[in-house]
């Protein structure tokens, strides 16, 4: 069957590529496709396209989008923009290492200076403005980046609590945010069984007055849990909320996006 295009993306070129920790790599990519890329989208998410193993640039641009059999011939997964310098036209995105043969965490643990992959978005950012008393952020390792890029934009008086739940003590980092946030690490060190332990730390946690904005993502399952105590329990609109699983265990991207589909309808 012959081959049939689709929409192109940007083609972004690797300058380097490093571990932010034992779980987590770090990519930057530069180049004149940067040139017009958007501002102020730190947090939004975008769909990476990723090359087949050993591909050359030449065929992947050829061949980026195409489908044979009713089957994309390269993978597609969506990921979050973590930093953008326009001056310096660089992107960061990070990627979970996940220690698997899913082709995100493949390509990204062989990334190097001059490697490739194709772009599309990004997406318009998940919260663009700030106007709660107190902010409640919680991310796993996948959620780190719209995690952090949203404690980069919350106002410099912000107060409110961080949790970040990581697989090992090693992946504790710095982290910048305003100093009323405070910041709690919880060391799940088994990412293949649902964890308790943010629903188990909001439930007993002090819950202040006023209103209260979150920005919360990371496992399905944990996440639908703390979506019903935070929606159902503490009342908290839904418009004060974003709240979304970025990942479920045991699914591949394209089985979780058509459960995620199924449950909104």
């Amino acid at each position: 069957m012959a081959l049939r295009p689709k929409r192109r993306p940007r083609f972004l070129t690797v300058k380097s590529a490093y571990y932010l920790s034992p779980n987590l790599i770090r990519v930057t990519f530069q180049g004149p496709e940067l040139s017009d890329f958007p501002t102020g989208h730190e947090g939004a998410n975008c769909k990476l396209v990723l090359p087949r193993e050993n591909e050359s640039r030449a065929s992947f641009e050829k061949h980026i989008g195409a489908e044979k059999a009713g089957k994309k011939l390269h993978p597609v997964r969506t990921y979050t923009v973590r930093a953008f310098r326009g001056d310096e036209q660089e992107l960061d995105i990070d990627f979970v290492a996940h220690g698997d043969e899913g082709p995100a965490t493949k390509w990204a643990q062989q990334a190097r200076e001059g490697s490739f992959l194709g772009f599309f978005g990004p997406s318009q950012p998940k919260i663009t403005s700030f106007y709660a008393d107190w902010y409640l952020i919680a991310a796993d390792l996948s959620a780190m980046p719209v995690a952090e890029a949203t404690l980069e934009m919350l106002p410099a008086d912000a107060r409110g609590v961080a949790l970040f739940e990581v697989p090992s003590k090693d992946d504790i980092r710095d982290v910048r945010l305003p100093a009323g946030i405070e910041v709690h690490w919880l060391i799940q060190d088994d990412v293949h069984r649902p964890s308790t332990a943010q629903i188990d730390f909001v439930r007993t946690m002090h819950w202040p007055e006023g209103t209260v904005q979150t920005c919360i993502a990371g496992e399905s399952s944990v996440i639908r849990t703390l979506r019903d105590h935070l929606h159902n329990e503490r009342g908290l609109p839904k418009s004060d909320t974003y709240i979304s699983g970025y990942w479920k265990i045991g699914l591949i991207e394209e089985e979780h996006q058509k459960m995620k589909r199924v449950e909104a309808a």
